[in-house]
C-alpha cells in the first residue's frame, strides 16, 4: 500500500489480534481433557484459523474426535511478550474459543469467539472482521526491530522522549521501546513504582522497513527540534538518567 492520509494512528482490534497470532511461538491449549503447552506446534491460515501439529498420543486428538462437531470444545490462548526487557512484559492476551477437527495431518482449530485483552481493557473481536483481517506488516521483524533500537540506539530513545508531554515524564527512570507497528512507536515509561506507555504515531504508514526507517527519521528529526523535556533534565543533573 502506498502513502495516504486514510489511515487510523493505532492498530484496529481484529489486524492486532492477527499480529499477535502471527508473532506467537507459543499457545495453551484448554480442553474438556486438560491443557497442554505447546511451542512451535501452530501455523496460521489466511482465514485466521489454527492449524496445530501434535503427537498421536495428544489429548487433543481424542478431545477432537469425540467433540460434536462445530460446538465449542477448547480455548486457545496465546501472549504477546515485549521483546525488549520492560516492566510489565506482557503487551496483550488473546483467548480463541472454539472447535478442532482433523485435516490433513493436522489439527484445525476454527475460531467462535475471539477476546483481545491489552492494557486498555478486553474487547470480543467481530469474527467477520477476524478473518479477513491481516497482521500488521512489521509484526514478524518487530522484535528484531525493537531489540537493535534499544540496544544500539539508546541515543535515539532518549531524544524521542523530545515529542513526550513532560507530564507523561514526572519521575521517569527509564524509557524504553515498547511495541512498534505500520501505525507508530510505542514507548514505555517506567517510574519507581510504576509505569505508562506513550504512543508516537507516524505521519503515514509504513508498511515495509523502508517506510519505517522513513518515518523514524522524521520522528527524530522532530524530536531534534524540540527542547529537551524538563524532567529528564532534572534527572540528568541528579545524575539518576
Amino acid at each position: 500500500m502506498g502513502d495516504s492520509h486514510t489511515w487510523t494512528a493505532a492498530p484496529a482490534a481484529a489486524e492486532r489480534a492477527r499480529s499477535v497470532l502471527a508473532a506467537a511461538w507459543s499457545c495453551a491449549v484448554t480442553t474438556d481433557g486438560g491443557r497442554e503447552e505447546l511451542v512451535g506446534a501452530h501455523s496460521v491460515a489466511d482465514d485466521g484459523r489454527v492449524l496445530l501439529c501434535v503427537p498421536e498420543d495428544s489429548a487433543l486428538l481424542a478431545a477432537a474426535i469425540c467433540a460434536p462437531r462445530g460446538e465449542p470444545s477448547a480455548v486457545l490462548e496465546f501472549a504477546d511478550v515485549a521483546p525488549v526487557p520492560v516492566r510489565g512484559r506482557i503487551r496483550a492476551r488473546l483467548w480463541l474459543a472454539g472447535w478442532f477437527a482433523p485435516e490433513d495431518g493436522h489439527l484445525a482449530f476454527t475460531p467462535t469467539r475471539v477476546v483481545l485483552r491489552q492494557s486498555s481493557g478486553a474487547v470480543v473481536v467481530d469474527l467477520d472482521e477476524f478473518a479477513t483481517a491481516a497482521p500488521d506488516p512489521l509484526a514478524l521483524a518487530e522484535a528484531r526491530l525493537l531489540t537493535h533500537l534499544a540496544d544500539c540506539h539508546g541515543d535515539a530513545v532518549e531524544r524521542l522522549t523530545r515529542l513526550v508531554d513532560a507530564d507523561s515524564l514526572h519521575g521517569a527512570v527509564r524509557v524504553r521501546p515498547l511495541a512498534v507497528d505500520r501505525h507508530g512507536l510505542t514507548l514505555r515509561i517506567e517510574r519507581a513504582r510504576a509505569h505508562g506507555d506513550v504512543r508516537l504515531p507516524f505521519h503515514a504508514p509504513a508498511d515495509d522497513i523502508a517506510r519505517l526507517t522513513e518515518r523514524m527519521h522524521v520522528l527524530l528529526a522532530q524530536a531534534s527540534a524540540a527542547s529537551c523535556p524538563r524532567a529528564l533534565q532534572r534527572q540528568r543533573t541528579d545524575g539518576e538518567g
